[in-house]
């Protein structure tokens, strides 16, 4: 089977395909039927009179009965599945997780972040040859080899991030795709349809439909598979999606017989044999073109086919068609290899109605640019002050000569300051927006399941928020659609409640028992209640099914007049429809005369009638005056209780006359004789009035829009509490509406509906139509500031239109039609009016969820911002580094938006008024919020950043030269930053202006968790090494003078004491030392003559680095005689965490100790001035004391083989 199939995914392989598979021994081939179902009308019928006599004929040959259907043996299902395939048109293959992890890599930010990163990558392995590297300034690059090997840490730490952030994109995508994979089959699975197997009527899942099946199909289906008509009442098939033509084709055995997947029954009934399914039917070849398979070759063979024109015009519409659905939203029609061909499906595609942006993603976008314009402009105006201060300091200020070898390390400051400007771009773009929207609609969709919302299209979840106004059907939204007779006019009398059967005449009880069954669809009926003490099931049309439960009420059984004269044996059916709001059937009675049966809206179906029955049964005349009579005594008391009204008649065509012009309906559908009045009641449900005023309360306008009687829908209204009394509001019908709206050439003009629908409260007896223009009207509308968001409900066909105007279009998942549901947003799994006020809160809360996180997020963005740029402008080097801000970014953004859009939905969101289109995203509160924070944040930060060393006592990190270690200062700033992010996050989820952030809080669990763990990972994250004691002294290497073993376990607080001692005649030493050094130099710069500013640069001749080096050796050979001690050696190993000593062949420079001073030595060589240059924070770890060591040197230390020499390389 599955050879089967992938052989049959394209047409040219399929004749080959199905020579090969055994057929089965059925009568036909399924490249007969293919080829059978590609004709149209004429053709077709020509084609199986020819191959196959009539339709029978084709019943034989695929072996089953037009009338009892399959047998639904396993076996023969299997068989048959085997050789025509299954009713399954496998979905186009999703995406897989490499794709989608391509996409995310697309984003232009992160592909910049990448460049950046490899740059720094790059020159962070280059070693510049040696030389004069101290005329390029303070550029830290033959450090030892510790540090030159970390400067590959950021660019492999941002590389890292871009990783990140692209995994939990694509994951992100992954699991919607999923979802909606997931959504969709739960739609196919529900989507049962109607066929005779074993002469019973079932319903099976469409999947199981298999070729041979009798299918009945009925006004508003969606046909499941290609099939040939057996018998048709006044069908008429919407066959728009396939060929592209909107009129409506009529279908019958005479004329067209040939029914396609996809396209809807608008009108009738009838039943067809199926003759291919899958893969194999109209929509299957179509779908298979779109790219569920075959190549470009076949594509070419397949032009040539001849009717390939007509399916290649089709693609887009059956596209369009299927776009609501969730696999199918992924499909694109595909572009003909032929340039001609496929210009003409743009512009088709172009001119098809795109539905408008939802009110949040038109925010959003707006927003994202306006942010990132901004973060672009900061980003360029920070790297341009950085590269301009630098080239001013290097080449004007300290009047260096560009050297080629020093290209290189230029290069390195360049790349710093790009990723600089990146990093600031970076934290500008809150990326992690798309992220927080997806999540809170995933979010929200899942759980809107529950509350009976199916949501089809994510963005209406949202939309519904905004909404303005709803149009809700009235029977079976607001009313229960449990129908029942309660009252009858029969005989000229009105009976309250039904009469005993005995009270109505023999001969009025035959028309009715008659009338009823046969003129109601046969797939209406009442079947015994599946619990025991339940109520019967009403299957079908529930009006209908109503009128049968009278008959089980006067003691009768429709069943056995069905039996009696079956469906094939009626001769014509008018089907109902919205226009003629009745259904006829016309019977042959066999002297050859006819008898018509007709119900409908009493006061559409009496108007045609010229006779009622009268108390004993007999026909008399029945003058207007009569009739105006019955509409003021019986049905406007009827439907002002609320109920519907129906009316029954009949018409008899006497069997002289010639057969009547059966087409020409107005003249068979008159003259009839009013057999009786019924009042149908369907009761208000019991949650619906206290829904109603929620919504009003909400600021969303309920309107009733109905095809019953105006009375009835007035009834209900005040039931329902659309309307209250003493209001002024409107209650149209349908024409009087339309009077109201149109100008004396009929056309519709906005104003006029403007002066109508801010009070019509209730429509009546509207039509599909009337309902379109009343939502387009509302939705064009300019009475007020905002533009209206408008939600509509419909279950018929024609409220297809409608539904697919509104904002967001309400389908009912029980009473609605295939047609409704395939055009609307939700669907309501239970039909009731409550579920829609409950998709309004998701819809807010989703708004409010996005709010909250952009209220958070960009606090954030403010801040690390400014941060990033005045720092970079003030200090050289952004205080957050790009690594850090990415974590910022990652982190907060990603699990930001999922605590944040994961806050469940409360009843105080229906207090307030609806957004509305215009409002800005950010309110004034929020606005408020976010400065407030953002003013705080970085008063903190500031402090921090300019003041913090003095505050700490630590060592400043400004100003650090290339590839400086991570410092104790700018730790602080970035752990603060981070904390102050974290409790904004609390503070976040509040955007109204509430004093209480905690309320409620732990009712959300991921909240809280996304929260704590932050926390703990942050924590780990930036606890330096050095104060982990236990992992630092596991992780030396051996020295060459390792300590003894029996010598470690010397008692620990002996070494302590030691320790003490030492650093105590440590920090005299090199004070002392220090004070001597700088006296020296201010003398040795008075006896050369040089400026005092030389003597404060400390910038020793090369006599007073002779002073130095003698001072030193003497303080060598004092202080390190004892070093070869184990404690000692290993209590200095303790105090000097990470001194940067280079050894190089110049002269020897100590570097000195000074915990007072900020600034350090800076020697040079001969001849050359450098700049000064700050220490760059090695602090000493256990202690206040700062062993600061400039990395800056270009000649420092001892030579190789000296006692300091080996101390150096141990630490």
């Amino acid at each position: 089977m599955g050879d089967m199939a992938n052989n049959s995914v394209a047409y040219s392989g399929v004749k080959n395909a199905v020579k090969e598979a055994n057929h089965g021994d059925f009568g036909v081939t399924l490249a007969e039927l293919r080829s059978l179902m590609e004709l149209r009308a004429a053709d077709a019928l020509h084609k199986i009179q020819e191959c196959y006599g009539d339709v029978y004929g084709i019943c034989a040959k695929l072996k089953t009965s037009p009338n009892e259907g399959l047998s639904g043996n396993p076996a023969d299902i299997e068989r048959r599945e085997a050789v025509f395939g299954k009713n399954f048109i496998p979905p186009k293959k999703p995406k897989t997780f490499l794709q989608l992890v391509w996409e995310a890599l697309q984003d232009v930010t992160l592909i910049i972040l990448e460049i950046a990163a490899v740059v720094s990558l790059g020159l962070s392995f280059y070693q510049p040859p040696g030389g004069n590297e101290s005329l390029c300034g303070s550029v830290n690059v033959g450090e030892e080899e510790d540090e030159s090997e970390a400067g590959w840490i950021e660019g492999a730490a941002i590389l890292l991030s871009v990783v990140c952030v692209v995994l939990v994109t694509a994951f992100n995508d992954w699991s919607k795709e999923k979802q909606f994979r997931g959504l969709q089959s739960r739609i196919e699975q529900e989507q049962k349809f109607t066929v005779i197997r074993g002469g019973q009527v079932i319903q099976i899942p469409v999947a199981d439909i298999i070729v041979g099946d009798i299918a009945q199909v009925k006004y508003g289906d969606l046909l499941p598979a290609d099939g040939v008509l057996i018998q048709g009442n006044d069908l008429k098939i919407d066959e728009s999606s396939l060929t592209g033509e909107s009129d409506h084709v009529k279908k019958s055995l005479d004329r067209d017989p040939m029914m396609l997947s996809g396209t809807h029954v608008m009108e009738g009934s009838g039943r067809m044999v199926v003759t291919a399914v899958g893969v194999n039917s109209q929509t299957g070849i179509i779908f298979t073109l779109l790219g569920a398979g075959g190549d470009e070759e076949e594509k070419e063979k397949e032009k040539k086919d001849k009717k390939s024109k007509k399916q290649d015009g089709a693609l887009e519409n059956r596209n369009k068609a299927k776009a609501q659905d969730g696999a199918a939203m992924e499909m694109q029609p595909l572009k003909s290899e032929d340039g001609g061909d496929g210009d003409e499906k743009d512009k088709k595609r172009s001119n098809l109605p795109k539905k408008e942006k939802s009110v949040l993603q038109g925010k959003l976008t707006k927003l994202a640019v306006q942010i990132g314009k901004a973060g672009l402009l900061m980003s360029a105006i920070t790297v341009i002050i950085l590269v301009l201060y630098f080239v001013i300091d290097t080449f004007w200020v300290q009047k260096r000569p560009w050297l080629a070898e020093c290209t290189p390390i230029y290069i390195q400051y360049f790349v710093k300051f790009f990723i600089i400007g990146v990093t600031v771009l970076v934290v500008a773009v809150p990326e992690g927006l798309p992220l927080a929207v997806t999540i809170s609609l995933a979010y929200s969709v899942k759980k809107m399941m529950r509350d009976n919302n199916l949501v089809r299209h994510l963005d209406a979840c949202e939309t519904m928020g905004n909404a303005t106004a709803i149009c809700s059907d009235k029977t079976g939204t607001l009313t229960m659609n449990r129908m029942t007779v309660v009252q009858a006019y029969i005989n000229e009398k009105h009976y309250k409640k039904i009469p005993e059967p005995e009270a109505i005449p023999e001969k009025t009880m035959a028309y009715l028992v008659t009338g009823i069954s046969v003129n109601c669809a046969y797939t209406s009926k009442i079947l015994p209640p599946e619990k025991e003490g339940g109520l019967p099931r009403h299957v079908g049309n529930k009006t209908e099914c109503a009128l049968l439960g009278l008959l089980l009420d006067l003691k009768r059984d429709y069943q056995d007049v069905r039996n009696e004269i079956p469906e094939e044996d009626l001769y014509k059916v008018y089907t109902f429809n919205s226009v003629r709001k009745s259904m006829s059937t016309v019977l042959k009675n066999s002297d050859g005369s006819f008898r018509i049966f007709s119900k409908g809206a009493s006061e559409i179906v009496l108007k045609k009638c010229f006779k009622i029955l009268s108390a004993n049964g007999e026909p008399k005349v029945f003058r207007p005056r009569d009739r105006d009579d019955i509409v003021k005594t019986v049905i406007e008391p009827m439907a002002s209780e609320g109920l519907r009204t129906i009316c029954l008649a009949f018409r008899d065509f006497p069997a002289g006359e010639p057969e009547p012009e059966w087409d020409n309906e107005n003249d068979i559908v008159t003259g009839l004789t009013c057999i009786a009045v019924v009042g149908i009641e369907d009761p208000v449900r019991p949650e619906v009035p206290d829904a109603i005023r929620k919504c009003q309360r909400a600021g969303i306008t309920v309107r009733m829009v109905t095809g019953d009687n105006i009375n009835t829908a007035r009834a209900i209204a005040l039931k329902c509490g659309i309307l209250n009394p003493g209001e002024d509001f409107l209650c149209l019908e349908g024409k009087d509406f339309n009077r109201r709206i149109r100008n004396e050439k009929g056309e519709i003009e906005q104003e006029r509906i403007d002066k109508i629908w801010p009070k019509l409260r209730v429509l009546a007896r509207s039509s599909p139509t009337d309902k379109h223009t009343l939502v387009k009207g509302i939705i064009d509308s300019t009475v007020f500031d905002q533009r209206q968001v408008v939600a509509v409900t419909g279950d018929g066909t024609n409220d297809g239109p409608a539904l697919k105007k509104a904002d967001v279009g309400f389908a009912m998942g029980i009473a609605g039609t295939d047609v409704a549901k395939e055009a609307s947003d939700i669907i309501l799994t239970d039909d009731n009016f409550t579920s829609i006020v409950k998709a309004v809160m998701w819809g807010r809360n989703v708004y409010d969820s996005i709010s909250k996180f952009l209220q958070f997020q960009l606090t954030v963005n403010v801040v690390a911002v400014i941060v990033a740029f005045t720092g970079a402008c003030i200090t050289q080097d952004s205080p957050l580094k790009a690594v850090q801000m990415l974590w910022v970014n990652l982190i907060m953004d990603t699990l930001a938006s999922l605590a944040l859009a994961t806050e469940p939905p409360t009843e105080a969101l229906l207090l307030r008024k609806p957004y509305g289109r215009n409002k800005p995203l950010i309110s004034r509160t929020m606005m408020k919020n976010i400065l407030g924070h953002a003013f705080y944040q970085l008063v903190v930060v500031f402090t921090l950043l300019f003041a913090g060393e003095r505050i700490f006592d630590i060592d400043s990190g400004r100003n650090a030269p290339l590839h400086a270690p991570p410092s104790e200062h700018y730790t602080i700033v970035f752990n603060t930053f981070v904390m102050m992010q974290l409790f904004n996050e609390i503070n976040a989820r509040k955007i109204h202006g509430e004093r209480n952030v905690f309320e409620g809080i732990f009712n959300n669990a991921i909240f809280c968790t996304i929260v704590l763990g932050t926390f703990v990972v942050q924590l780990i994250s930036t606890i330096p090494t050095s104060r982990l004691k236990f992992l630092k002294e596991a992780g030396h290497g051996t020295q060459k003078e390792e300590i003894p073993e029996e010598e470690l376990a010397e008692d620990v607080e002996e070494i302590d004491h030691a320790e003490r001692e030492l650093r105590r005649g440590q920090i005299l030493w090199f004070r002392g030392l220090n004070r001597i050094q700088t006296q020296m130099d201010v003398v040795n710069a008075f006896q050369s003559g040089s400026t005092i500013q030389g003597a404060l640069r400390r910038q020793p001749s090369i006599a007073s680095q002779h002073h130095d080096i003698r001072v030193v050796n003497a303080f060598r050979s004092s202080l390190y005689e004892g070093l070869e001690k184990p404690e000692t050696r290993s209590s200095i190993h303790n105090f000097m965490t990470h001194p940067e000593f280079r050894i190089e062949d110049s002269e020897p420079h100590i570097p000195l100790i000074d915990d007072t001073d900020a600034e350090d030595d800076a020697p040079t060589k001969r001849n050359s001035t450098p700049p000064p240059s700050p220490n760059k924070n090695n602090n000493a770890v256990d202690s206040g004391i700062h062993l600061t060591t400039d990395k800056n040197k270009s000649a420092t230390s001892s030579s190789p083989g000296s006692p300091l020499h080996s101390l150096e390389t141990s630490l």
